[in-house]
């Protein structure tokens, strides 16, 4: 039976992580049919808003693709694999998880019809990962199968509800309207920067209003601008370790064509994804009005980060820049002195996405001293929410939170695993 279970499971892993569109090209159409559309129509909502997604995701993959080399080249430096094992936990309790996910999801609409809490989350892949992350730590501390799967299923829906809720002022700052809020784990750092923003910044100075001599123009370009930055980070991380990205075998290139390619390939994949958001939202927010108003009334969907990106693109730069430089020189000091349970890489994916993210928030609440004040406070507790959480996962998934942790994931986890672990010593 638990075979079946976990076949399914790997299903819906694979249907969620990789066919998130599908999802979103259903929602559209159910929310035009709701609005009585007509067949045409709605056909075609469905269909646009599921291309939106899919160019969204690969604009993803590319970006991930392009920094990923960095965050391999430290780990194979430190000694470690060129890629986090999930695989192995996924295969061993994949039941558990696609168990959890269902019961959480069925729980998060039944929370949305019933209580005023009205947010939806629809960022396909966290679907899983969330699930992932709670049943991670019911296994770390030996639950029972049934326990696994309420563990997992209760605290997703709790966090699938909750978290884009909190964040609905933050998010109309940014889009400058309530059309749909961030159903995203960098939720904890996006409310440390907008709450710091908010108090130290200037809404008047936008980032994107920034003023650059007329022979610099091109770098308002968000593509341009982060390209240069990547190949740039190429360059000194190679530089920095050893024989760089050909001597710990990433790559047969020497580095400077090395680097020229991946920040290339990096402005590309901004490129896309920002064709990607527009389609998106321009199908997806008009096809959601049905939802919200004939099946769960004032329903409002959470989405992905890099939705938001288009809106404050230049904010998303500066946040990068400054979460990776002030997040690595603080994991330099926390390795220095043996603070957490292992030593930590430099944090060049989370650095782009989730602190993009709360750039992206702080800029909306204080203009660019907000973006660059806000968001060196949350790159800090990225890193110490990183450092925390490996305690509670250093017997399951430490190596995939090593690359992809410092957000919600790590917050919640190291939350709930303090729970399990005081109930596990109760009883």
């Amino acid at each position: 039976m638990m075979d079946a279970f976990r076949t399914f499971a790997e299903g819906l892993y694979a249907f969620f992580d990789g066919f998130p569109p599908v999802l979103i090209g259903l929602i559209a159409v159910i929310g035009l049919i709701a609005q009585r559309k007509h067949f045409s129509e709605v056909i075609r909502g469905g269909v646009m808003a599921a291309f939106g997604m899919m160019i969204i995701m690969i604009g993803v993959d590319v970006l991930v693709g392009s920094i990923l080399p960095v965050n391999n080249l430290y780990n194979v430096a430190a000694g470690g694999e060129a890629a986090p094992d999930e695989v192995g936990f996924i295969t061993e309790y994949g039941a558990e998880i696609g168990l959890a996910m269902l019961l959480g999801f069925v729980l998060h609409i039944l929370i949305a019809i019933f209580t005023k809490v009205k947010t939806i989350f629809l960022t396909g892949h966290f679907l899983f990962w969330i699930p992932f992350i709670f049943t991670a730590i019911a296994a770390g501390v030996g639950m029972p199968t049934w326990g696994i799967i309420i563990w997992g299923g209760v605290l997703s829906a709790l966090y699938w509800s909750f978290m884009p809720y909190f964040l609905r002022p933050y998010s109309r700052a940014v889009i400058g309207s309530d059309d749909f809020t961030l159903g995203h784990p960098s939720a904890i750092l996006a409310l440390v920067s907008g709450t710091i923003a908010k108090y130290v910044g200037n809404k008047e100075n936008s980032t994107e209003d920034i003023k650059l001599p007329k022979g610099l123009g091109f770098f308002r370009e968000i593509s341009i601008m982060g390209a240069i930055i990547i190949f740039l980070t190429y360059i000194i991380s190679g530089l920095t370790i050893g024989d760089g990205f050909r001597g710990e075998g990433l790559t047969d290139l020497p580095l400077f064509p090395f680097a020229l390619e991946q920040g290339l390939t990096f402005g590309i994949g901004i490129i896309i994804l920002l064709q990607g958001v527009r389609i998106f939202v321009n199908e997806i927010v008009p096809a959601f009005e049905g939802i919200s108003t004939k099946l769960i009334k004032n329903a409002q969907p959470a989405y992905d980060a890099p939705i938001f990106f288009n809106f404050k693109p230049n904010a998303v730069i500066i946040g990068f820049i400054v979460a990776f430089i002030t997040s690595t020189i603080a994991i330099v000091i926390f390795n220095q002195f043996d603070i957490f349970v292992a030593l930590m890489l430099p944090l060049v994916i989370p650095s782009f996405f989730e602190c993009g993210m709360a750039s992206v928030v702080g800029e909306g609440q204080g203009g660019v001293r907000g973006a660059i004040i806000g968001t060196f406070f949350a790159s800090l507790v990225m890193v110490l929410l990183l450092g925390i959480s490996l305690y509670f996962f250093q017997d399951t998934i430490m190596d995939w939170m090593l690359i992809f942790g410092g957000n919600d994931m790590s917050l919640w986890g190291s939350v709930t695993g303090g729970i399990a672990e005081f109930f596990a010593w109760l009883f």
